[in-house]
């Protein structure tokens, strides 16, 4: 290993360099797994953190969260008849309808997803 140091006083600090995280923006799933994982997993929150996995492994879990989200959002959608016919004739029932399936779906997600290891 090849350190290089700064003098800084009578002291020498290491030059360290963190591996550059990967890119992309932590959106709700992604952040709810992050707080999961500090507040309840934090032997492996602390893992992640400092291996620099943390923010790869949030957004590949977030991937997966809105991928399942959407799946299950249309299929219930469709299974109970919220179509575009639905929207045109009664807007509000539509919204109701909707609201309620996609807080099924995010709770399913939640479960299986986000709260597992």
């Amino acid at each position: 290993m090849n350190i290089t140091y700064e003098k800084c006083g009578d002291y020498l600090i290491p030059n360290l360099i963190p591996n550059s995280e990967p890119e992309g923006e932590l959106r709700k799933f992604g952040l709810m797994r992050k707080h999961y994982l500090k507040e309840y997993k934090r032997g492996i929150y602390s893992g992640l953190l400092l291996s620099g996995e943390l923010k790869k492994h949030l957004l590949m879990t977030q991937g997966q969260a809105e991928e399942r989200f959407d799946l299950l959002v249309g299929q219930m959608a469709e299974r109970e008849g919220v179509t575009e016919q639905l929207k045109e004739r009664n807007q509000m029932l539509w919204v109701q309808r909707m609201n309620c399936i996609r807080a099924r779906a995010e709770e399913i997600v939640r479960e299986e997803i986000i709260y597992i290891l």
